[in-house]
């Protein structure tokens, strides 16, 4: 077992965190920060830049110096830390998904940042910076040993071919940011909001305060996601569906098989003329959150079939209504509530203007209920609520109690026999 360490730049990275404790303290006291500077002179300041610097480089170095890496026969274990040592000890079994992302200056270093999701941990571990080429190669390596290949032949295995089934066109993307409803919202909240607050305080601060907020909010909606979803790429391969997509971060992802738990597909209202949906989902342990950004209905819908196996989305004709008595407990939304349960999914269709279509798997419901509101009594209606691994709840609302309390004790039969029946979940298979 060879230990190895990061790339030489990442020295680099690391050096600015004790410049970066100095601008914390900076931001958030800002007239402290101005008295200090404004009491010393020329030699006090380039004597606290010379200590400064070097020490940052000096952490920086250690930093790095004291990082190793080792890929063992059952793990991947990263040993970090001066003063305080850490031991992380991964898995390889336990391994859900691989990532490489490349931010900007770390493409023009020609390095690259390997993230780690593993079963059961919110956080995810991260080797950063590695050489782009090695990163890729250590990922192929990976996953090719969480697939089960032996440690002997695993690294001569290298990256599994892929096939490209989506590419989504920048005008597209673009376009589908200027129909969406979000980005007008936010937008119409920065414009409107920091007038009316000027003319009802005149406060210059109150004003800043309310209104860099919603700016960045309205930039988030509109360029952030133009930036983020960027060329935006869907390929299918051996060990999942590989999505690589960024203007500026470039970021190479796989959605894990066999560990999405929900699939929603998303239809804004002024999408529906072009046929565009969003199909976003929910992977136990994983940060992935959107699998397609914007596509036509049936390539979207292919897509989703590559993710759950054997699932046909339902067309929204064969999706039953909530009773009209609904009317009394929700007015006119009531009327964008659906729910359909296949042999492989429960299906439950949300929303109006922004229609929601949520896909579980029965073998990923981990719990189903019944929940009943005062209204909802008096009315005869119920929620049927099925919880998922991912620890996201999708509901079907409004539907007749007595069907309601059908659909809770064949949903609970549905999901045993589901996970019996389920396929492992395991790479590459």
């Amino acid at each position: 077992m060879a230990e190895r360490r990061l790339h030489p730049v990442t020295p680099l990275r690391r050096a600015w965190a004790p410049v970066a404790v100095v601008i914390g303290w900076a931001v958030h006291d800002p007239d402290g920060a101005q008295r200090h500077l404004t009491r010393l002179d020329t030699t006090t300041l380039l004597i606290g830049l010379a200590v400064i610097l070097p020490a940052a480089a000096l952490y920086g170095f250690c930093s790095w110096w004291f990082t190793h890496f080792a890929v063992t026969e059952t793990e991947l274990r990263i040993r970090t830390g001066l003063v305080f040592r850490r031991t992380a000890h991964i898995r390889l079994e336990r391994l859900q998904a691989v990532d490489v992302t490349q931010p900007l200056l770390a493409r023009v270093a020609g390095v690259a940042k390997l993230k780690l999701d593993v079963i059961g941990t919110d956080k995810k571990d991260e080797l950063a910076f590695l050489g782009a080429d090695e990163a890729r190669a250590l990922r192929a390596e990976l996953l090719a040993r969480a697939a089960g290949f032996a440690p002997e032949t695993a690294h001569e295995v290298g990256e599994a071919p892929s096939r490209q089934m989506l590419r989504v066109p920048p005008g597209v993307l673009a376009m589908s940011l200027v129909l969406s409803g979000a980005t007008w919202g936010s937008l119409a909240a920065a414009l409107v909001v920091p007038p009316v607050l000027w003319l009802a305080t005149e406060s210059l601060w109150t004003v800043l305060a309310v209104a860099l907020p919603l700016l960045g909010a309205a930039g988030a909606s509109s360029v952030g996601r133009f930036v983020a979803e960027y060329d935006w790429t869907v390929a299918e391969s051996p060990d999942g569906l590989r999505l690589d997509h960024g203007l500026l971060d470039r970021a190479h992802e796989t959605v894990p098989p066999g560990r999405v738990q929900t699939v929603r597909i998303v239809e804004p209202l002024l999408w529906r003329r072009r046929g565009w949906v969003r199909v976003e989902l929910d992977v136990a342990g994983s940060s992935n959150s959107v699998l397609v950004p914007v596509a036509p209905r049936e390539i979207a819908e292919v897509v989703v079939a590559r993710v759950l196996p054997g699932v046909t989305v339902p067309e929204q004709a064969a999706l039953s209504p909530s009773p009209r008595r609904a009317r009394w407990c929700v007015p006119v939304w009531w009327r964008g509530y659906g729910l359909a349960v296949t042999d492989a999914v429960f299906a439950a269709r949300s929303g109006l203007l922004r229609r929601s279509l949520a896909l579980v798997p029965h073998a990923k419901v981990q719990s189903v209920r019944m929940t009943q509101g005062p209204w909802e009594r008096a009315r005869g209606l119920a929620d049927v609520c099925v919880d998922t691994g991912a620890n996201k709840t999708v509901r079907a609302r409004l539907r007749d109690a007595a069907e309601a309390r059908e659909l809770l004790q064949a949903q609970a039969e549905r999901s045993r026999t589901g996970r019996r029946d389920a396929r492992p979940d395991r790479w590459m298979a």
